[in-house]
């Protein structure tokens, strides 16, 4: 059962927490069952970076960027994502600074979405967390 008691993070617990849990093999169960201080945590680590690029990895192009949206979305970021859809598991990078992206055909394995905080200034955030889940943000039911 997971907890419902608040969830209070400092920048440095939160992004050690993010660490602990990134690249992790067959942790997806574990990752499902946390969702709250997953995105309390990233929610955190975004605040103390400049900008972020994502990458995620999906079965399927409206998948991918259903999730892009939702967690660009969570971010703050208002941008709108016209990519024309392509067959098959998909890679699509996205960088919120630039908005740009890049969509491509993806054989690997992994499903889910990294996110690499990028700071310019002392004491801030620069690092990459993943494969978070692609409906960490997405809309509850």
């Amino acid at each position: 059962m997971v907890s419902q008691e608040p969830i209070h993070f400092t920048p440095e617990t939160a992004h050690s927490y993010l660490k602990r849990l990134t690249f992790v093999p067959g942790n997806s169960s574990e990752l499902a069952e946390q969702k709250p201080q997953l995105r309390a945590a990233l929610l955190l680590v975004a605040q103390h970076s400049d900008y972020q690029i994502f990458g995620v990895c999906a079965d399927a192009a409206d998948q991918g960027l259903a999730a892009l949206r939702s967690y660009l979305k969570a971010l703050g970021y208002q941008t709108t994502l016209e990519i024309t859809p392509i067959s098959g598991p998909v890679y699509i990078k996205f960088n919120a600074n630039t908005a740009l992206f890049y969509l491509d055909t993806y054989p690997g394995h992994e499903r889910g979405v990294l996110v690499s905080c990028h700071s310019s200034h002392e004491g801030g955030i620069r690092d990459i967390y993943g494969y978070l889940p692609l409906d960490l943000f997405a809309p509850q039911e």
